[in-house]
């Protein structure tokens, strides 16, 4: 009898089902449980099983260069970061109303941290995310365009994620193409859904990130501001406190260095 069950498992794609039906039937006999409640405890096994292989895949398919989470982020060591609010985002309204989320702060503030826990909370709920660093996003719209399919990149890669997060934006400045091009990347998200930045740079310091264009800076500061949460995280660096504590460096770093 179990060869048969196993076997009709593995043509339905049932592994949860072959892996607990033999233990979940002799604690059915034991409790005297119905059949009903046994074949919904067999389901919910498999639809567990189901769920977790989604929300691992999610996360895969999200590139994140490292997978962290809200839980891990040490708010005791950054002081700056507002918990409460951060907590509140963790809840993911923001997306279903497709608003955005702009973390600021200097280098080291775990800025890239946060916006992979929101990432991953959302990868975690269902949504389709995708993470890019600001550099690579620009490299990856630059050679859809020089082979044609600059059209079904956006798409994809821009349109097809409910949560698009962009990191490190201001770390290394943009051509006027290039900026032309990110500027395109923000208009075609506006009010489709919900985007992530990080960037060590205030909004005043954006113009010269790029190119120097004010008028496309603030058509797309407009855009991003208009249905979003600045979060603004002040504070050392925690890897220049971690190397402090542990002798490698001096008492003495320059804050303003990125």
């Amino acid at each position: 009898m179990s060869e048969k069950v196993e076997k009709l498992c593995a043509e339905l794609s049932l592994s949860a089902v072959a892996h607990h039906y033999a233990t979940l039937a002799d604690e059915a006999v034991k409790k005297k449980r119905s059949y009903i409640d046994y074949l919904e405890q067999v389901l919910s096994a498999e639809a567990a099983l189901r769920s977790e292989r989604s929300r691992q895949m999610l996360i895969r398919l999200a590139t994140f260069p490292s997978v962290k989470t809200l839980e891990q982020f040490d708010f005791e060591a950054a002081p700056g970061a507002p918990k409460a609010r951060l907590q509140e985002l963790a809840g993911l309204a923001f997306v279903e109303r497709r608003e955005n989320v702009i973390l600021l702060g200097p280098s080291g503030t775990g800025k890239t941290h946060l916006a992979i826990a929101l990432g991953v909370r959302a990868a975690e709920r269902g949504y389709k995310v995708r993470f890019i660093t600001a550099a690579d996003l620009v490299l990856q719209l630059e050679k859809a365009r020089r082979e044609g399919r600059f059209e079904q990149y956006l798409r994809r890669a821009i349109l097809g994620p409910r949560l698009l997060i962009v990191d490190e934006i201001g770390y290394l400045p943009l051509k006027k193409d290039q900026s032309d091009l990110f500027f395109q990347v923000v208009a075609k998200r506006y009010e489709q859904g919900s985007v992530v930045l990080t960037s060590n740079l205030s909004f005043g310091d954006w113009e010269q990130t790029f190119d120097g264009n004010a008028a496309l800076t603030s058509a797309m500061l407009d855009r991003l501001l208009h249905h979003a949460h600045v979060i603004q995280i002040r504070g050392d660096s925690y890897r220049l406190r971690q190397a402090r504590q542990s002798g490698l460096i001096g008492g003495t770093v320059n804050r303003e260095a990125h």
